[in-house]
């Protein structure tokens, strides 16, 4: 979808609308087909049998909710993102957050381009510096025979970029020295592209280096396929009904530097971060766990662990946000292709390539880590959290319908959020209906 025809995703009082309606504007909007629509509804996606095929031991299909966060302008395009995850208010605090960013422009993302990394480790090597030395000499041999794995991906303008040996002389093992191929593999995630790779060159390694080849697999930490986004929040829009927005913007650079002097803060803050891009992985059938991985060993790069995000102020007293973090993820092959979900999901984006999810997705992570300081540093994260976990505690008690709002609503005002509590409610509203 271009630019030009794509509506805007401020779709106005949209958690207000059943989810009937809500369904209905995402598939109107991303211009999905009844059998698309059916599988983000959950009608129609992935069956046991397609499950079957997927993984090991199969008895059934787990479901999590799947929302749209809505407001997101990225780049100038409006965009409508598909999250699933099961923690409340992370899809409500990443809409309103873009809605906040939006007034200072929306968002401006980057991404290097989908460069991996494949690692092959050598031991027993007679003689670290002399091995590679031959290895590098040996570089366009290598990369040409790494360019035979996957011919499509060449053809795609990817393929093998160069070699790079990283000599350990003294470990554990004895001295081992590791080989690493940087492979473009385009619009892939990657890891079968680069297994592949790796493991063929392996036995000429180890002939070059004289030493014994053991493991032969990527590396998640992908520190060559980065992804960066920004925003500035106008002072102005950040005013709570009790806070001045000047000072809801100091509050949250204030939170900022707590996360990036001490690590056991920047851990919570990061996992927020994360709330926003593994939700995006899951809804498009990415891999969240090595979104993860690579995301703090990022943030450990330089030897203590650090925030993913930086917020300041800027000259006009505006707040800014910044994040730059690995991110592999893929828009052909894997689950993003045999999930039914996750290939309508995908469409719902604007059908990006994997540069152009991976913003995305550093967008989401920025606007989510936004919303969780922004709660923190003025009414506490608690307030509007509760109020959504109080809808499940409903829900587990055994509520449905109306009796879901009801008691929510009660065990909110009175400040006693439980499972005994909402049980005790549900009696009282169906003795008194009954």
């Amino acid at each position: 979808m271009s630019e030009q025809s794509t509506p805007s995703s401020q779709l106005s009082g949209f958690y207000k609308r059943s989810r009937d309606e809500r369904a209905a504007i995402v598939a109107a909007w991303a211009g999905l087909s009844p059998e698309e629509q059916a599988a983000l509804e959950g009608r129609a996606g992935l069956t046991a049998e397609q499950a079957d095929h997927m993984i090991e031991n199969v008895i059934g299909v787990y479901a999590l909710p799947l929302g749209i966060a809505t407001n997101f302008l990225i780049n100038g395009r409006d965009v409508l993102v598909p999250m699933v995850v099961e923690e409340p208010s992370i899809v409500a605090g990443v809409s309103f957050a873009a809605k906040l960013a939006r007034e200072g422009g929306g968002f401006t993302t980057s991404a290097d381009d989908p460069v991996m990394i494949g690692q092959i480790q050598v031991l027993d090597v007679p003689d670290l510096d002399a091995a590679a030395a031959r290895v590098l000499d040996a570089q366009d041999e290598l990369l040409a025979d790494a360019d035979c794995c996957d011919r499509v991906i060449v053809e795609l303008g990817g393929g093998a970029r160069r070699l790079e040996v990283r000599p350990f002389p003294d470990t554990p093992a004895g001295p081992m020295l590791v080989v690493h191929l940087l492979f473009d593999v385009r619009d892939a995630m990657g890891a079968n592209a680069i297994n592949t790779t790796v493991e063929r060159l392996a036995p000429r390694v180890e002939a070059l280096t004289g030493g014994r080849a053991n493991l032969r697999i990527l590396s998640n930490l992908a520190d060559r396929r980065k992804a960066r986004a920004a925003c500035t929040v106008p002072a102005q829009v950040l005013a709570t009904e009790t806070m001045a927005g000047p000072d809801v913007a100091r509050a949250i650079v204030e939170a900022a530097v707590f996360a990036a002097v001490d690590p056991y803060r920047a851990a919570t803050h990061n996992k927020g971060v994360m709330n926003g891009m593994d939700a995006v992985a899951l809804a498009t059938g990415n891999d969240w766990r090595a979104l993860e991985a690579g995301a703090h060993a990022w943030a450990a790069r330089d030897g203590r662990y650090r925030s993913l995000t930086e917020w300041t102020l800027d000259p006009a007293g505006d707040l800014r946000g910044a994040i730059e973090l690995p991110v592999a993820v893929g828009t052909v092959g894997g689950a993003t292709r045999v999930h039914p979900a996750a290939k309508a999901a995908l469409k719902v984006l604007g059908s990006p390539g994997a540069q152009n999810l991976a913003q995305i997705m550093a967008a989401v992570g920025l606007a989510q880590n936004f919303a969780a300081i922004r709660a923190l540093a003025t009414e506490g994260i608690q307030r509007g959290h509760m109020s959504l976990h109080a809808k499940q505690v409903a829900v587990a008690a055994g509520a449905s319908g109306g009796e879901v709002q009801a008691i929510a609503s009660r065990m909110v005002a009175d400040g006693r959020i439980s499972a005994q509590r909402a049980e005790t409610l549900l009696r009282e509203i169906r003795k008194g209906s009954g």
